[in-house]
């Protein structure tokens, strides 16, 4: 259905999406309403809302719903800041979001009654999937020079599997807003004919990664396509030292925007925590690292490197598979092929689309072996490569597997239902969400 677009609505991609993406919202909202029948099997989410509320009277169900699992941490440190340890896992870009626009909605007369956070992070969410569908769009049809395919592959942001993930308190949509818009503003560098203005777009570009990251530590992920072109200039070094250096220069700055969105946090935390007049310092204040992040990740949600191979886990890399196929194939398919894009003369975009691939495969192994494996279903949202792929795989047609073709159609209906099935899950808090 995806494959075969009216016309008008490739002609017109801006009210395309916002049809659909109403009609998916509402259809998700009204799933996790039905869910709210009885109680949930956490009562976290309500029972914290309630806590907070200086009013009489409990929380609305939908929202203590939508306030569940990961978003429970995410609203409370929006609340009160950071107060444990174990919080830190949890990126501070999305609870400055929702702690300012609380302070903006209060200050016009607002009264938050407890509730005001949840509704903030809700809020947000749904502004940054939107966004973030509609600046995929632009990014896929300079990078693709086709809008029916550019249209798919946003399409297919609005129906990503991380379903109600993009509508409750999480991360996951701004992410995806922020990745999107810098490797829109890389893909424009790449096209520029004014140095300054190229300059400016990878700068700008390394710093909205570096933000992706304050919300998503994989942000780091995006890193990438920095490393792969300095690597292109060091070659280049010997034929023309001055042009070469510059752009040595400007590149570095942008990788290390991008690392700033993960070293910062980090230097906070260890400020608080692993200060000199502190008694009792916590382990990881003398590591190699010292990185709260990386210690929370392994002692508190038991992450490392293979210890979520166990048998009782089988089910959810079961679950977790079709994506972890889908990424996998498609970046691969990506960095073995001769990358031509809508601008084939820009070897800088052939070069964009290469190292988003190679990030794509980077996080997928990476999640595959170190991660919840269940995760990867919503921490793709924020990887454009994958939906292109799979705009294209529709566009041509289901082929049999055994030809090398791919189910393109079975696992758009894989989308939608695993999207459909989660909200229920995640509604009544139960895994794998």
């Amino acid at each position: 259905m995806l494959a075969h677009l009216a016309h008008d609505a490739v002609r017109r991609p801006v009210p395309t999406l916002l049809t659909v993406f109403a009609a998916w919202k509402l259809f998700l909202l009204l799933i996790a309403v039905g869910s709210t029948v009885g109680p949930a099997y956490d009562t976290s989410g309500s029972i914290t809302l309630d806590a907070a509320s200086t009013s009489n009277g409990s929380a609305p169900a939908l929202l203590a719903r939508l306030t569940s699992w990961d978003a429970i941490y995410y609203t409370q440190v929006a609340r009160r800041g950071y107060l444990f340890e174990q919080e830190w896992a949890f990126g501070s870009g999305i609870t400055i979001v929702i702690e300012r626009l609380v302070k903006i909605l209060t200050s016009l007369g607002i009264q938050n009654g407890g509730h005001l956070e949840s509704a903030a992070g809700v809020l947000v969410a749904h502004a940054s999937h939107l966004l973030s569908a509609l600046v995929l769009n632009n990014l896929g049809q300079l990078v693709l020079g086709d809008n029916k395919l550019a249209l798919v592959g946003a399409l297919l942001h609005i129906f990503s599997p991380a379903g109600l993930f993009l509508s409750a308190p999480y991360a996951e949509a701004s992410f995806a807003l922020l990745s999107f818009s810098g490797y829109l503003l890389y893909a424009k560098s790449c096209l520029a004919q004014r140095a300054v203005t190229r300059d400016a777009q990878i700068i700008l570009s390394g710093a909205l990664f570096g933000l992706a990251t304050t919300f998503r530590s994989n942000g780091i992920s995006h890193g990438v396509p920095f490393a792969w072109e300095f690597v292109q200039q060091l070659r280049t070094l010997p034929r023309r030292p001055v042009s070469a250096l510059h752009q040595l220069i400007v590149l570095g700055i942008g990788g290390l925007c991008v690392a700033a969105g993960s070293i910062v946090p980090q230097f906070i935390a260890y400020r608080r925590f692993c200060d000199p007049s502190v008694l009792t310092q916590r382990p990881w204040c003398h590591g190699r690292l010292r990185s709260i992040y990386a210690f929370v990740q392994v002692h508190y949600w038991d992450n490392g490197m293979f210890r979520y191979w166990k048998v009782s886990n089988i089910p959810l890399f079961l679950l977790a598979a079709p994506m972890l196929y889908v990424l996998a194939r498609s970046g691969m398919a990506q960095l073995g092929s001769q990358a031509r894009t809508a601008n084939a003369r820009s070897d800088r975009l052939v070069g964009l689309v290469k190292s988003a691939a190679a990030a794509q495969v980077l996080i997928t192994v990476l999640t595959l072996t170190g991660s919840h494996v269940q995760i990867i279903t919503r921490m793709a949202s924020g990887y454009p490569l994958w939906y292109w792929w799979l705009a294209g795989q529709l566009s041509r047609g289901d082929k049999p597997v055994a030809q090398g073709g791919f189910p393109s159609s079975g696992f758009v209906m894989f989308m939608v239902m695993y999207a459909a099935i989660q909200a229920v899950l995640f509604a009544s808090f139960l895994p794998p969400a």
